[in-house]
């Protein structure tokens, strides 16, 4: 098709080599779209008659309805199998009209943009109903106390509704860089060209509106070669993954026979083969398994473009089959958090259990001390600090139950004027769920906190996804008012 100056056809094994058919599959109908908006353009300024453009619309209109009709067959891309599909049913002399003032460069860049996106609406979409998942579990537990870890040891009393809004926070700014992402995205690079633009005065603003972007790339150059806005989308997705595997390593520990905090469905869980007993968490562990293959991905698209001159290159070719599948993983695995967060056991009891017994209330007791009696936190420090000593000592009993000599010796060894006395009550009327409604610090798991935390969640929850929906409105608006100038030429139904 474009083997104008070398002579004869491509070698099979060459052309199989070369071939992107088989990732393109996912550009057909924003080629379809791109090619549309270019041959309304090229009529309006009166590079094609009436009569071409009825032509190469009602030929693009036919391959949209029966794909079938497209000629792969010795096809490099979509883009040539489009066009050779055109020119095959119209002839040469109007459908090779069809590519005046456009090249592949500018126009796999178009197709990638418009998928990337669609995608990045999908995927926010994805990420909002994961988010209110949440939020209910969140208002469900406000009160559900459980022992918070750093280093995977008990540190301090929160609650599970605490947990799941951090996680809100973070898929929150997720979403957020995906926000941003998309401002740059939404930038046609239509009429770009090979690299150099074109000496026909296309009207670019024009094929841009009539796709539905908000602006330009403007440099030629920048427009057809520089795919950092991918990479930045690409970025995100491991974002989004990296936030999920973390979720997916605390449900793996925590639904574990040891922890039994939580209970996975056993819609989401799998069986073993020998061990009749076992319920394994193998959709956790497979979505753990593909963040890192999206990481993975993205390295290797890092790794093809970091050495790339300006101007187009073919290796670029080779970034698709990566970007479609870190957009698919990303996709199914929020559904898939989304699945299990909806159907999760909390098991209130058990944590409860644990967070009674955990010598993490030695924080608060300690910091009470400090303010209630003006010794230095050190000091308070040290005390709980040889106390939990003691208790430990003593087969890991509870704090609760350190006796009064306990406190008199070590309040003796530490040089100390509090009362033993006050000290083991303290101790002993400190309970997770005093723990949680004493802090006053912003941001703290206070039952009090947590609920207008939830109320003013739920409503810029609401916000983000009429955004959405508007960008979705947006682009679908456009293409349903290209799609009625084309009709008018072709004369087909508007579908």
């Amino acid at each position: 098709m474009y083997r104008s100056r070398p002579r004869g056809s491509l070698h099979k094994d060459m052309l199989d080599f070369l071939s992107s058919m088989a990732d393109d599959q996912e550009l057909l109908a924003y080629d379809l779209l791109g090619s549309q908006a270019h041959v309304l353009m090229l009529k309006d300024i009166g590079l094609l008659t009436y009569d071409d453009t009825k032509a190469i619309l009602t030929a693009l209109d036919q391959l949209r309805d029966q794909p079938t009709l497209l000629n792969k067959q010795n096809a490099e891309d979509i883009h040539e199998c489009i066009e050779s599909s055109v020119i095959e049913q119209i002839g040469i002399e109007i459908g090779g009209k069809m590519q005046i003032g456009r090249s592949r460069n500018d126009q796999v860049i178009l197709d990638i943009l418009m998928k990337v996106r669609d995608d990045i609406n999908d995927i926010s979409d994805a990420i909002i109903t994961l988010i209110q998942s949440l939020l209910e579990k969140a208002d469900e537990n406000i009160k559900t106390v459980m022992p918070l870890y750093t280093h995977l040891r008990q540190a301090q009393i929160g609650s599970f509704s605490h947990f799941a809004l951090a996680y809100v926070d973070s898929l929150l700014r997720d979403m957020e860089r995906l926000f941003a992402c998309y401002e740059r995205i939404n930038r046609s690079p239509l009429g770009a060209g090979a690299v150099g633009g074109s000496r026909i005065k296309l009207d670019r603003l024009k094929t841009a509106k009539l796709l539905g972007f908000t602006g330009l790339i403007e440099n030629s150059i920048d427009a057809t070669s520089s795919r950092d806005v991918i990479i930045e989308f690409a970025s995100n997705l491991v974002m989004i993954m990296l936030t999920l595997s973390r979720i997916t390593e605390d449900f793996i520990i925590w639904s574990s026979d040891e922890f039994a905090y939580l209970d996975i469905s056993d819609e989401y869980s799998s069986s073993s083969s020998s061990m009749p007993q076992k319920k394994n968490p193998d959709p956790l562990e497979l979505l753990r398994g593909k963040s890192g293959r999206v990481l993975g991905d993205l390295f290797g698209m890092t790794s093809i473009i970091k050495s790339l001159p300006s101007g187009y290159s073919r290796d670029l070719q080779e970034l698709k089959p990566s970007l479609w599948r870190m957009s698919v993983s990303t996709s199914q695995a929020l559904k898939v958090m989304n699945y299990i967060i909806k159907t999760i056991t909390i098991n209130k009891g058990r944590m409860l259990e644990a967070s009674d017994n955990s010598y993490a209330l030695s924080f608060d007791t300690a910091e009470l001390l400090s303010v209630k009696y003006g010794v230095s936190f050190r000091v308070a420090h040290r005390i709980m600090g040889r106390l939990v000593q003691k208790a430990a000592a003593r087969n890991k009993q509870p704090l609760r139950m350190v006796s009064i000599e306990d406190v008199r010796k070590v309040l003796y060894e530490i040089d100390c004027n509090i009362k033993a006395e006050d000290v083991l009550n303290h101790i002993k009327r400190m309970t997770p769920n005093l723990s949680i409604s004493s802090r006053q610090s912003l941001g703290s798991p206070n039952p009090e906190q947590l609920q207008a935390r939830v109320k003013l969640l739920r409503t810029k929850v609401l916000k983000y996804r009429e955004r959405i929906s508007k960008r979705k409105r947006s682009t679908s608006e456009a293409f349903r008012k290209l799609t009625l100038l084309a009709h008018n030429y072709s004369g087909n139904d508007v579908k």
